[in-house]
């Protein structure tokens, strides 16, 4: 289903009463998950999105986010766990196992087929034809594929294991998969299960044992070979480890502390590098889902539930203990960091990881790339009629300036030609120039003086609107015109729904129609994206 592109139609934050309608539909769709799992998968406080997307064949789905990740998508009504739920919870399904070369196929959207099956020594799970499965490959219990049985047990092992056995919906390295932080599966042992009582006179199928371990020898070669390709020329001088294996130093290690680490490290890496003065107040659930989790290095995944702390506010009073950070609740229930001491030994010391080629390419999906609004600055075109008093700082007409620009010469003229009041300060008198440019022809014999305000202000109203737009990495795009204001207002439909529409005025102008826009008298209507992202498409 996600072996190609998908698009999406709209990512908004979950609501308290949707919160707690999906916590009790994965009580009731996964009953195996006790309370307190349940509570984890979906939390009750840290951020947790809802993403409606179609996938390429047009189908709708809505996809859960949490931490990044997404962790449930939702298909005609049924709920379906991500790879990285399964990491979490291997044994939430009932889980059937395949050779490695078969998960090519798999990300490719072929389904699995029987043939590929691989029957451990305790037999196939029981299964009904329907029934939601994950799939492994050999040696690891970490689920690689999400996917509905197309027949039962029974069924299958009555085929001689011929056949289409799961439509696989989901899986590893496909492109929901690459919308999270894209980490690898987790190694997890196989269970040591006992092989099946065979006295009852039940026929199973075995497979054949000489088959499958001629296959296994082919794949713990073809792993070796690629780890032994993957070590540097300094790391294959060192010398191996028991069985002529390298030996990474972070096995000797408790899974605990591994995480501890490495939570450190992200924290560490995301103060240094992303973090500024700027962005304070910052609230924890932005420092963790936009900095955090980018900083994790490739291959490994960020699981605070994995490490001593548990949850992100016992480690971010860990380190405020440090005084590293200093923690505030500036609303009630939600935290946020208030100061940052850049100058702690912790934060100079930290040395940064060089990344892996394939973590500087660019990313795909909702992570692609975080957003950056364009920047406008509004500016001032200079007309003929202005040309007499801007002809001095060498500009002419048409010549482009800032409303900073404009005051400063402005203000030098004046002095420069002895046009301040010597009785009061704040007055200008107005020399042929200044009366010709600024004045109504009214006022040119009655009007000798003005306040430098009042000056400033006309000198702005007289001078032709302008603005430049300029996007995160190109060059600054200038436009003359004023930049339309939009009006946007909350309405309130039948459904009890909020929905945030905005008007853009003087629809005169041949707009260019990024946007499914609708007409409504004379107004364009269309959902608000970014009232920024809008003005800057010089409407």
């Amino acid at each position: 289903m996600f072996a190609k592109a998908f698009r999406v139609k709209s990512n908004t934050a979950i609501k308290g009463s949707d919160r707690r309608k999906l916590r009790a539909d994965v009580a009731a769709v996964f009953p195996t998950l006790g309370t307190d799992q349940v509570s984890e998968l979906v939390p009750g406080k840290e951020e947790l999105n809802i993403v409606k997307l179609y996938a390429h064949r047009g189908d709708a789905v809505t996809v859960y986010v949490s931490g990044g990740n997404p962790i449930l998508f939702e298909l005609e009504k049924n709920l379906y766990p991500t790879v990285y739920t399964l990491w979490s919870y291997p044994d939430l399904l009932p889980t059937f196992t395949t050779w490695p070369l078969v998960l090519e196929k798999l990300v490719g959207g072929a389904d699995l087929m029987l043939p590929g099956l691989v029957v451990p020594p305790a037999g196939l799970p029981q299964v009904q034809k329907g029934d939601l499965c994950a799939v492994a490959l050999v040696g690891n219990r970490a689920p690689v594929a999400v996917g509905v049985a197309a027949m039962s047990t029974a069924e299958m092992l009555a085929s001689g294991l011929k056949g289409r056995g799961f439509c696989v919906l989901h899986s590893y390295q496909d492109h929901l998969w690459r919308s999270g932080d894209k980490s690898s599966p987790p190694s997890i042992a196989p269970l040591a299960l006992d092989p099946p009582d065979l006295s009852e006179g039940k026929g199973c199928v075995k497979a054949d044992t000489a088959l499958q371990g001629d296959m296994r020898q082919l794949t713990l070669e073809e792993e070796v070979q690629q780890r032994c390709e993957e070590k540097s020329p300094s790391e294959a001088t060192e010398d191996p480890g028991p069985g002529g294996l390298h030996v990474d130093p972070m096995d000797s290690k408790t899974l605990q502390e591994q995480m501890d680490e490495l939570l450190q490290t992200c924290f560490l890496h995301a103060l240094k590098c992303y973090v500024r003065k700027a962005d304070l107040p910052l609230l924890t659930s932005t420092l963790l889902g936009s900095h955090m989790f980018s900083c994790c290095p490739e291959g490994r995944q960020l699981d605070i539930k994995k490490s001593s702390y548990k949850k992100l506010s016992k480690f971010l009073q860990h380190m405020q203990q440090e005084q590293i950070i200093q923690v505030q609740e500036l609303s009630k229930g939600v935290e946020s960091i208030v100061a940052v001491d850049w100058k702690h030994p912790r934060i100079t010391s930290f040395v940064i990881p060089e990344p892996s080629p394939t973590s500087q390419t660019i990313q795909e999906g909702s992570r692609e790339q975080p957003y950056h609004p364009p920047d406008i600055k509004p500016l001032y075109c200079v007309p003929a009629s202005m040309t007499l008093l801007f002809q001095e700082s060498g500009h002419k007409k048409g010549s482009v300036l800032e409303g900073s620009e404009v005051r400063t010469f402005v203000i030098n003229y004046a002095k420069k030609n002895d046009l301040v009041d010597a009785d009061n300060k704040n007055l200008v008198k107005l020399d042929p120039i200044l009366c010709d440019c600024i004045l109504e022809k009214d006022e040119q014999h009655t009007v000798t003086k003005l306040p430098w305000d009042s000056l400033l202000g006309r000198c702005l109203e007289k001078l032709q609107p302008a603005y430049q737009v300029t996007f995160p990495g190109q060059e600054p795009i200038v436009k003359k015109g004023r930049i339309c204001p939009i009006d946007i207002t909350l309405a309130q439909k039948a459904s009890n729904k909020k929905k945030s529409i905005g008007f853009l005025e003087n629809t005169s102008k041949a707009w260019k129609r990024p946007l499914n826009l609708a007409r409504r008298n004379d107004r364009l209507l269309f959902h608000v994206v970014d009232p920024v992202e809008i003005q800057a498409l010089g409407w």
